[in-house]
């Protein structure tokens, strides 16, 4: 493959692309403040294809949400609430499940949860709401509650986070989203999220969670205070404990949302921010399957460019998604499954729609789909 390749800097890593070499810590910094941005975007396509090919993932999911009052105070929130506050909420179980049973369809696969640290109900609680979902929906996976959600049980319940997870496990938990990773920073947790699970802890509760036998999602939470130095330790984390373990299915890189959704541009993150993230995750994050592009954050068509930028995922149809909405997201809180096809036919890929683990159930090819795997 020939490239045009308008920065020098870049000539010794496109080389060790194409022999299918690991990149440096060095090359990383170089992928991070390469002005040539075209170029980074071919090489994280070319690794994305020898991966995925021209396949595309997404799934129908839905997001639930089971309480927003939470004890943690992180600088970039603006779903949480404290008790008695206007807004403020905690469901049931019975709630929660009714909720659930009106927005759920014939073919949603997926409870995606997550929600505030309340101390105000205990650890039975939590597992009262996995029950629950499980009895009632036996058939959809439930990836629910973050690393730093369980190091908060943990905590809550004097259990050590394997005592968590199986407890969890044994109601119906399925596996874990990858939020409260935020930055895998120690500076950066001190000032944007002191309340929450700790560097060692987060990675700590997924290295568990592989070893049980879960496999788990990461994410990051790039736009604020983080240098691009503290962008590539985050990769580079994930990337030596997927060595170790081999349990994360897909790296998020998320876009932080400011709070109003009048915010000026210069508030947001930009499209050249956020392609370069797609394509620097794709090529350094090397032993992860797949990099989404989000487009809760980025939105749909900034979404649909990063397809070529090294993207294989655009998550899910969703239903009412409110924590990136309430920090001031632009886009939709949900999407057809119809739209999601077209978008990715519109990139020139093979939408495929897929259960949490990856394993295909309908594979859109040309103007057909045909049914793929399990259904």
């Amino acid at each position: 493959m020939e490239l045009v390749v308008r920065d020098p800097a870049l000539e010794p890593i496109v080389e060790k692309v194409l022999r299918g070499e690991r990149l440096s810590w060095e090359d990383g910094l170089v992928l991070m403040r390469t002005p040539d941005i075209l170029t980074l975007g071919q090489l994280a396509d070319v690794v994305n294809r020898r991966k995925n090919g021209l396949y595309v993932y997404f799934i129908e999911n839905l997001h639930l949400y089971h309480t927003n009052i939470c004890e943690a105070r992180c600088a970039f929130c603006a779903f949480r609430r404290d008790p008695g506050e206007e807004g403020a909420f905690t469901y049931t179980p019975e709630e929660l499940v009714a909720y659930a049973r009106a927005r759920i369809t014939p073919t949603t696969r997926e409870f995606h949860m997550t929600g505030g640290h309340n101390p105000y109900v205990p650890f039975s609680y939590y597992v009262d709401v996995i029950r629950a979902l499980k009895e009632n929906f036996p058939h959809v996976t439930i990836k629910a509650y973050t690393a730093a959600e369980i190091v908060f049980f943990a905590r809550i319940s004097g259990r050590t986070v394997e005592e968590v997870l199986g407890e969890l496990r044994e109601a119906g938990l399925d596996t874990l989203p990858g939020g409260g990773a935020e930055i895998l920073s120690e500076r950066y947790r001190r000032i944007m999220s002191p309340d929450k699970a700790s560097v060692d802890e987060w990675l700590h509760v997924h290295r568990m969670a592989h070893r049980m036998g879960m496999k788990t999602h990461a994410t990051m939470l790039y736009g604020s205070i983080e240098t691009l130095e503290e962008r590539l330790e985050h990769m580079r984390l994930i990337r030596e404990l997927q060595d170790e373990t081999g349990g994360f299915l897909a790296f998020i890189p998320l876009a932080v949302q400011p709070y109003r959704k009048d915010a000026p541009l210069t508030k947001r993150t930009s499209a050249y921010d956020d392609l370069r993230m797609i394509a620097v995750s794709r090529l350094f994050v090397d032993n992860v399957p797949h990099i989404k592009a989000y487009w809760i954050n980025i939105g749909f068509q900034l979404a649909q460019l990063a397809l070529t930028f090294g993207a294989s995922d655009l998550h899910g149809t969703l239903v009412e998604e409110r924590i990136s909405h309430s920090a001031g997201a632009l886009t939709e809180a949900a999407i057809t499954r119809e739209e999601l096809v077209w978008l990715i036919r519109g990139a020139g890929r093979i939408p495929v729609e897929r259960d949490t683990f990856y394993n295909p159930i309908v594979v859109y090819e040309g103007e057909e789909s045909r049914p793929r795997g399990r259904r």
